[in-house]
Formats: C-alpha cells, sequence, structure tokens
C-alpha cells in the first residue's frame, strides 16, 4: 500500500523476509542492467557496487553525455535556487528526469536550498517547523518530477557541526522531516559522524541492501573515516582548488554507490 507523504512507514524488521530478499534482487538487477553505461569508458575508480553517480547545480547535463562519461545516474535537486542565484539543475524537472530515465540513468533525490554563508542561512538551522515546511516542499517538487512514491529523499547537512549543534539544532529539523515523510522516507547527507548521529537518533530509513541506511556520506568533515551503513560516498568534490571531473561542460561531484539499493527512484515506485 501506497504511504501518503503524512504517514509514517513501518520500520524495516532486523529479520529479512522474503519480500526483502525479492527486493534485494530486483536492486541488484537495476543497478546491474546499468553496466552498459560505464562499458568502455575512462571512469574514475570504480566504487562498491562498480557504479556511481554525479551531482551538480549549475545546468542540466544531457543524459547521452553522462552516459558517455560512464556514470550510472545522478543525485539531483529536490529544492529551488536560494535568492540571487540561478541554478539550472535545481529542481529536477519532469522532462529532464524522463530524459535521464530513458537513457538507462538512476535518479536519486536530494534536498538542499541554504547554505552556510550563502543568501539563505543552512536548512538545518530552521528547526522542526521548518524541517516539516522543506518537506512539503521536496515532496511536491520530488513527485512533480515522477519520482518514486517510496524513494527516499535526502536533506542536507552541508556543514561541519559538532554533537552538541546536533542534538540542539539539526535533528529538531529532522524530526520536522519525519513528521511529513516519515523515517523511512528521509535520508541525510553529511560527513561521517552526521550520517552516524541520524542512524543512532532513528531519524533516517533503512535500505533494502542489508546492512545500509539512507545515509550520503561526504568526504568532507570525514577525516578520512567512513560510514560502512552509508549507502553513497561523495569521493569527489568539486571546489576552485580541486575541481571535479568535467561532465557535459561542467564540473561535477563524484560519488561511489556503496549499496545496490542506495534509494533510486526505480526501486521504490
Amino acid at each position: 500500500m501506497q504511504a501518503s507523504p503524512g504517514s509514517e512507514l513501518p520500520r524495516q524488521s532486523r529479520q529479512v523476509s522474503r519480500r526483502d530478499v525479492l527486493r534485494y534482487a530486483s536492486a541488484v538487477s537495476a543497478l546491474a542492467g546499468l553496466g552498459v553505461a560505464s562499458a568502455g569508458a575512462a571512469a574514475p575508480t570504480a566504487s562498491a557496487t562498480g557504479h556511481m553517480l554525479i551531482d551538480y547545480a549549475m545546468r542540466q547535463i544531457p543524459a547521452q553525455a553522462i552516459r558517455a562519461a560512464g556514470y550510472s545516474g545522478v543525485i539531483n535537486y529536490v529544492s529551488t535556487s536560494r535568492p540571487g542565484s540561478n541554478f539550472g539543475a535545481k529542481p529536477i524537472t519532469r522532462p529532464y528526469a524522463e530524459s535521464l530515465t530513458a537513457a538507462g540513468l538512476v535518479i536519486v533525490s536530494n534536498y538542499q536550498f541554504g547554505k552556510p554563508g550563502g543568501t539563505a542561512p543552512s536548512d538545518f538551522t530552521r528547526g522542526f517547523a521548518g524541517g516539516v515546511s522543506d518537506a512539503h516542499t521536496a515532496w511536491q517538487l520530488h513527485t512533480a518530477a515522477g519520482g518514486g512514491r517510496n524513494a527516499p529523499v535526502f536533506f542536507s547537512v552541508d556543514d561541519d557541526i559538532n554533537r552538541e549543534t546536533w542534538n540542539n539544532v539539526a535533528l529538531q529539523w529532522f524530526r520536522g522531516i519525519n513528521s511529513v515523510l516519515g523515517v523511512q522516507r528521509t535520508g541525510v547527507y553529511g560527513g561521517v559522524n552526521v550520517c552516524r548521529w541520524a542512524a543512532a537518533d532513528g531519524v533516517i530509513g533503512t535500505s533494502s541492501t542489508p546492512g545500509h541506511r539512507w545515509a550520503w556520506q561526504t568526504r568532507s568533515w570525514s577525516q578520512g573515516q567512513r560510514d560502512p551503513a552509508a549507502v553513497l560516498y561523495q569521493r569527489i568534490v568539486s571546489t576552485a582548488s580541486t575541481p571535479g571531473p568535467v561532465v557535459g561542460g561542467i564540473e561535477v561531484d563524484v560519488n561511489d554507490v556503496m549499496a545496490h539499493d542506495c534509494g533510486q527512484w526505480n526501486l521504490h515506485p
């Protein structure tokens, strides 16, 4: 049964059911079928699954350019541009999503509006009410683009925060998000500690890949540590001093896929 945006999805059982096994098999198939995208391409070192996704905001990159560069899909925004900016890939649109899907690429949803030092404050500082508002916005943009009704949205903590800030500020934002989407459709983007804290406090859901949860870890603020339960790892973060690879004319970030079910739309209809 499909859950409405305002309902809590049931927590995944510790025991692996026959349904879980079938979902896991489907997840393997969904990503394995994209192997043709990287065949013969000069892509960076492969991830644990042999697949990589790119994320970017500047503009929409043509699907064929992404395939030609050897990537299996994208992490795209279900948020709008901050005041004073005009990012062409924010938010993802249905025609663009359909072009990616038609090319055999997978899509994962991410929400980020504000940014430290930007024209809007970091989203995680907006408290419970801000989390409620952001979740409604993310879900409206996600579904308008054709996103899976049961797919997670990864919400960004794009800053190096300490445990006190997590406990007193960011956690309340995630509680607000959970009240709208439910835990199972909530994911987190952040450094290794943020990923671990989100899991420990029960505000992010679980992947159908055993031992993994909806954590997208960035190498930033991680001090070389890895969260083995993360489904995605942002290995290349494009900056002015260390630019990422160029795909379709723009620099991108590169993410290793660490679980066959990384929250891609086609696995969560």
